[in-house]
């Protein structure tokens, strides 16, 4: 199978408010009113971990039907650590990214516990996104012609 490319646009909004139409979805970001914005959406670092639990329930609900397995909800934690100094500019030792990532599933299926680990296991192993933070993915930023 070849390789295949999403791409989304961000736009700089309002203040600290950040923009995206994709694929016909209107998605913003931005900064809690304390923080100086304007509280239309999620943070990015909140909207990040969302589309990590996001990732895995989708995957989540393609395993239950490949397997033939009733899966009627999960609910998806998934929570980060990190330190905000070095986005603000100040020195820190710790990095500028989460420094650990928890995710925990409650999966209502009529599934043993040792069969619901196996399942999140398996399903964890199948996220790209879980993938990505996992292991090093490439990164790289340039100026647009």
């Amino acid at each position: 199978m070849s390789n295949k490319t999403v791409t989304v646009q961000a736009n700089m909004a309002d203040g600290f408010a950040i923009a995206a139409d994709i694929d016909g979805h209107k998605v913003m970001i931005d900064q809690p009113v304390a923080a100086k914005g304007s509280g239309t959406g999620p943070t990015p670092l909140q909207m990040m971990l969302f589309a990590v639990g996001g990732c895995i329930g989708t995957i989540g609900r393609i395993a239950a039907f490949q397997q033939k397995i009733t899966l009627r909800s999960m609910q998806i934690t998934v929570e980060g650590d990190y330190n905000p100094a070095g986005l603000m500019g100040k020195p820190s030792d710790d990095r500028v990214g989460f420094s650990q990532i928890r995710i925990s599933a409650s999966i209502d299926a009529d599934l043993t516990d040792a069969e619901k680990q196996q399942f999140l296991d398996e399903v964890c192993a199948r996220c790209p996104l879980h993938d990505n933070l996992l292991h090093g993915t490439e990164v790289l930023h340039s100026l647009a012609p």
